[in-house]
């Protein structure tokens, strides 16, 4: 499903990425080669699996015989459709790429993808995922002026964004379904359709079952850092957020929402990375 056409991942992003490829173990021994789980890989907001070539080419060097999938949905524009309406399709993509590799899979996920796959882990009932690699993903949203907002909301500025995403029509555009205004939580909480839920800030019936299924992650590995330059703030990649004065509250408050426990691996977060093992003790 590798694509020829988009924009190309930003270097900065391969080189964070390249050295937690070694997380991921072989599956089985066998004669001359190993065998390696398959590899999903889940682009972000504009991006295409084109922007991926370099990595899958690295992945066929190092790991020689490893299945790389490089999902190619929702490109460019179309990575602005609803977050659930991408969940659905990501998940009907990697649905038979998971049943025929009952030792597992590997996720790798970029910015607004990580998303989309955290929801899908949650969603999905008998999911084998063994590793999730969180790549600069807005995991607690996104609140701050990036290029791309102004492309998308020129006459909209950070503080009045809120008006617009937290409407039934803002909620229609993939990024107001992570857009995290600290002044406005009421607002967020009610509207939200989808991150709210997520991250389980907003009671709903499914709860409980989201929580179970993500757990079934047999690693959880969150990378970011603050050269970032898009995601606000940085930690957000890490379950940090602002708090209502704009001051950044750690991840240890919003894992335990989300997880339901504390991962003893999760009290520091040397950047660029942090690797947490999802699994109730």
């Amino acid at each position: 499903m590798l694509g020829l056409r988009g924009p190309q991942l930003p270097p900065a992003g391969i080189l964070l990425l390249l050295p937690f490829l070694l997380l991921l173990p072989p599956a089985a021994p066998a004669p001359h080669r190993a065998s390696y789980k398959p590899v999903i890989v889940v682009h972000g907001l504009f991006d295409s699996s084109y922007s991926f070539r370099h990595l899958l080419e690295y992945i066929n060097e190092t790991h020689p015989g490893t299945v790389v999938t490089v999902l190619d949905l929702f490109d460019g524009r179309e990575s602005l459709r609803p977050l659930w309406e991408q969940v659905q399709g990501f998940g009907e993509a990697v649905a038979p790429i998971m049943a025929q590799a009952p030792q597992g899979v590997h996720l790798i996920c970029y910015s607004q993808g990580g998303l989309v796959c955290r929801a899908l882990l949650s969603v999905m009932d008998e999911h084998n995922v063994d590793s999730f690699i969180s790549l600069s993903s807005p995991q607690m949203g996104q609140y701050g002026d990036t290029d791309y907002l102004k492309w998308l909301f020129p006459t909209s500025m950070r503080s009045n964004l809120y008006r617009i995403c937290y409407s039934p029509w803002g909620q229609g555009f993939s990024i107001c379904n992570y857009w995290h205004d600290p002044h406005h939580d009421d607002l967020y909480l009610n509207a939200s359709s989808f991150l709210a839920l997520i991250n389980g800030e907003r009671d709903h019936p499914n709860a409980t079952a989201w929580r179970k299924n993500f757990l079934r992650v047999g690693r959880l590995v969150l990378i970011g850092g603050p050269d970032d330059g898009v995601i606000t703030p940085w930690q957000s990649s890490f379950f940090g957020f602002y708090d209502a004065n704009e001051t950044v509250l750690e991840m240890e408050e919003q894992l335990v929402s989300l997880l339901g426990f504390l991962p003893l691996s999760s009290c520091t977060v040397p950047p660029p990375a942090v690797t947490l093992p999802a699994t109730d003790p």
